[in-house]
Parts: structure tokens; sequence; C-alpha cells
């Protein structure tokens, strides 16, 4: 989970609705599902400007501007405190937005309050840099060091956009001002090798991010160090140790440590793009119904409670008087069922997940998350048989199955169906691999399948893709070590694998 904390400029200015007033809002345009309270206009006008900032970075990387088969939700929260407490404290204090690479389908959340720092309202920002991770997970597919993928989500999330609709790119981010001026500098070598979750405090975390965005621009704007930025990327992602890759390629690092402070001083300049950024496609707004109306808050909660047993109570309780209200309502059943799910195998009532999941499914048999969970109800009871057998395992795969032909780009049916074999302790065939594979392709920030398919791969004996996938984890500036564990794993079952194939040569010989 990423976040991007409060500008210390910013004043918590309150929306006009009061909750019982607010109606949820849908957008849908050929990149993302926006759901905001608001008028009509404000959303549309928000969906327009979230779409021309992914053709601004579709453009400057190279990208494809075709539809995207599985979009990004979008949730706009009426304040930033709204968003916060969502995290629950888990991301720090002063959260205004955050973003989830979650198994279930990634999301980000932002919020609408009026605050603006220097003509650009702050929840613009805050998404902009939310949007910018799940950006780089999803389309850039090699491994970043941690002061750069927050350093580029710092860089581009300043974007801003003229009344002809030309992209701005490059401006200051104000926000960061007084930890940029003010506070104790973090130096160039420590920025390089140390992660933001290992920062003491919020203040020290907003240098973090203020340094980085000073490397960056200057990496990305300084003629003097044009071309060092590709050759430090390419280097790490080839293999070179990280201290080596950075002074081999970005000099000596006190040297840089000057550069950058002396690039603090000048006159630092932002671009605008030649052209206007297009608006993708067509935006429809459509008003929620009662039902989805009241879900909406209580899925959010749901999937930003992080396993707080707690809050998942007091969402599932809610659900089931909804349920009652709504008893036709396909969705609000899903979404109890899942609540119930999201407790944990010691503390979920398997029947109710079960008994919620049929209601769903007798009103819409052919809704896909549902049938994804019922399978996964029915994987989970024959763990519990002493001995199931094959027709067993092959009727608690038939409900994923009708959820990936009702939607073939939802990556989510894909991968339950390879997870169930692993379930049943047998070898996936091919179409399971295959089906991996397309689920990672769909969704590569999900980094439950990117370690999936990395060891998949390693399994066919695809080591260095598996490894080059891997690292993508292992430099992200929020893990905890688990991706260099999963690197050396990996490098593991290499040596592993030499080893047999010698012995077995040996045995040939003899």
């Amino acid at each position: 989970m990423h976040g991007i904390r409060l500008s210390i400029f910013a004043a918590a200015l309150a929306a006009l609705a009061t909750p019982a007033e607010a109606k949820w809002l849908r957008a849908d345009s050929d990149n993302f599902i926006i759901y905001s309270e608001g008028s009509e206009k404000s959303v549309r006008d928000f969906a327009g400007k979230l779409e021309r900032f992914d053709a601004t970075l579709r453009l400057r990387f190279g990208l494809s501007d075709e539809k995207e088969p599985n979009r990004l939700t979008v949730y706009l929260v009426e304040r930033a405190a709204d968003a916060g407490k969502l995290t629950a404290g888990r991301l720090g204090p002063s959260i205004a937005g955050f973003y989830v690479p979650d198994p279930e389908g990634s999301y980000a959340v932002s919020n609408r309050e009026a605050t603006v720092i220097k003509d650009t309202p702050e929840w613009q920002q805050t998404l902009f840099h939310e949007y910018c991770h799940h950006f780089m997970r999803r389309y850039l597919p090699a491994a970043f060091p941690a002061w750069f993928i927050e350093g580029f989500a710092e860089y581009y999330s300043t974007a801003d956009f003229t009344k002809e609709g030309k992209a701005e790119i490059g401006k200051p981010p104000y926000g960061r001002a007084y930890g940029l001026l003010e506070m104790p500098k973090i130096p160039a070598e420590t920025l390089l090798f140390q992660r933001p979750a290992t920062m003491k405090n919020s203040a020290q975390m907003d240098v973090y991010y203020g340094r980085a965005w000073l490397l960056t621009h200057m990496l990305y704007n300084d003629p003097a160090h044009a071309g060092r930025l590709g050759a430090y990327i390419d280097a790490i992602n080839k293999g070179v140790e990280a201290q080596k890759a950075a002074t081999d390629t970005l000099g000596d690092l006190a040297q840089l440590d000057r550069d950058l402070n002396a690039y603090l001083k000048r006159r630092l300049t932002y671009r605008t793009s030649a052209a206007p950024m297009p608006v993708a496609g067509v935006i429809t707004i459509a008003a929620l119904s009662p039902a989805d109306d009241a879900m909406l808050p209580l899925q959010l909660e749901r999937k930003s409670a992080g396993g707080d047993e707690e809050r998942i109570v007091k969402v599932r309780d809610s659900l089931a008087k909804l349920a009652a209200q709504y008893p036709g309502d396909a969705d609000i059943w899903y979404e109890f069922a899942m609540a119930e799910w999201d407790r944990g195998k010691e503390k979920r009532n398997a029947i109710a997940a079960r008994a919620a999941i049929d209601k769903a499914l007798a009103i819409e048999p052919k809704h896909v998350r549902a049938n994804v969970l019922l399978g996964r109800i029915m994987l989970a009871s024959l763990r519990e048989k002493d001995d199931p057998s094959a027709a067993d395992w092959n009727a608690a795969r038939k409900p994923i199955i009708l959820a990936n032909n009702s939607n073939p780009d939802d990556p989510v049916p894909l991968y339950a169906y390879y997870e169930s074999f692993a379930d049943e302790g047998r070898a996936p065939p091919s179409i399971a691999i295959d089906g991996l594979a397309r689920s990672f392709a769909l969704a590569p920030e999900n980094g439950q399948v990117r370690v999936t398919y990395a060891f998949a791969l390693a399994g066919r004996g695809e080591f260095d893709k598996a490894i080059r996938i891997a690292k993508v984890i292992a430099f992200d500036p929020h893990d905890d070590d688990d991706g260099v564990a999963l690197i050396a794993q990996l490098e593991a079952m290499r040596e592993r694998s030499k080893g047999k194939a010698s012995a077995a040569e040996e045995t040939a010989d003899e």
C-alpha cells in the first residue's frame, strides 16, 4: 500500500453536502472506473483530467493508447481525513490518499477537498502520485530503486493542464517546500540506498519525498546529467550491485550530493507538451442505485480494512442489515460473503459465507466474483476432507471456469484456477500456467500473482525471466525485505537445478 502525505500548507475545507444528502456517481472511461459524490460536471471533469494524465504518461513512455481491459478503480471520498481513516493509521498521520495493488483488483483513493497549492488542487496531486505507482507497476516492466519509485510519483504528481489541454510536466511540489528548504537534507548516498519506510517520523519522510523529487528532476532535466538515469536503471536490471551501479553511472556520490544542493538553488523549469493531451474514448456518468449507493462505502471499508478483525466484523454486520433491506441485490450478498471470508480461516463462518454466495448466484448466476468465491469456498472445504476425489476437485473448479468464461479479461478467475491445483497438491497443467501468465499480463502490479508467476517460470527452468519479474518486488520502497528473500529463493532453485542436471549427466556417462 502506498500513500502520499498532506502538505503542511493544506487547510481542511468541508464539502457542502452532508453524508445523508450525498449520492455516489459512477464514471466509466477507457482506463478507469471512478466513484465519487458531487455534481455530474465535477465528476466528468475529474475523469477527463485523469484520462489526460494517463495519456501524458503513455506518450512519454511510448505506450499504446488502446482501451485498458482491466481498468483501475478510483474512489473519491469527501475529505482528506476520510482517506486517512480508511488506512487506520497504517500509513502514518495525515494521509490524503493511497493506492492498493490488491489481489481482488487494484484501486486508488483520493479526496474532493478544495485545498489548492499554487492553482493546483491538492487532491489532484495526491491522486496523480498514487496513479504513478499504478502506472509504473503495470506498464513499466523493470525494477526501479525505492527513491526513484517515489521520486517518479512526485515528479509527475504536479502535472497540470492548460485551458487547451496541453500537459505541464515538472512543476515544483510546493507542498514539499518546507522539507526541501528548511529541514536537514538527506545526503544523496543515503537517499539512493535507504527505503522511506525506515524514516523515523513524518518530517523525515517529507524530506525523503522532496529529495527524491529533486534528484528525479535533476536527472530528467539537467543536461549535465543527461543519460545517467537510464544507464543507472539499466545497470540495476542487469544485476549490477546497487552501490556499484550508482557510482558507475551517477559518478562520485559526494559530488552528486553537491550537484543536487546546487540544483535546488537554480530556477527550475518545467515542460509543456506541444499538443493537447487527448481524452480517450467516451466518459459516461451514472448515478448508483439506492442499494449500490448504500453498499459502496461499506465495500471500500471492507477492502481497506487490511485484516482488522473489528472493522471487518462491523462491515459484515452492516452488510447483513443491508442485505435484509435489499434481498434481491446480488452485489450486496457477494460483499457480505466477502466480509465473512475476509475474517480468515480461524474466524470466518464458512456456512454463512456459502449461504450468502448461493443467494448472490441465485439472483445473478454469472456473477464473476461470486463464482470465484464459491470455487474458493468449495476448495477450502475439500482441504478439510480426508481423501477428496479428482471429481471433487474438478467440481470445485467449475464456478471458477464459469467466472473466466463470463469475463476473460478479469485476472482474478485466472489466478484462482491456477491456485486450485496447489490446493489439490498436484502440478498445474499447461492451461493453468498459461492462465496465470494471462493474469499476470492483466495485473502485473499484483504482488501475489507476480510471485506465483515467478515461481511457475522457475519451475519451467526459466530462471532469468523469473528473477527479472521478481526484482520489481525486491526494490519496492514499502517492501520489508521479502522481495530480497524471494530473489534468494529463486537463485537457490537455479543452483539446485544445475546440481540435478550435473547429476543426470554423470549418471548418463556411467
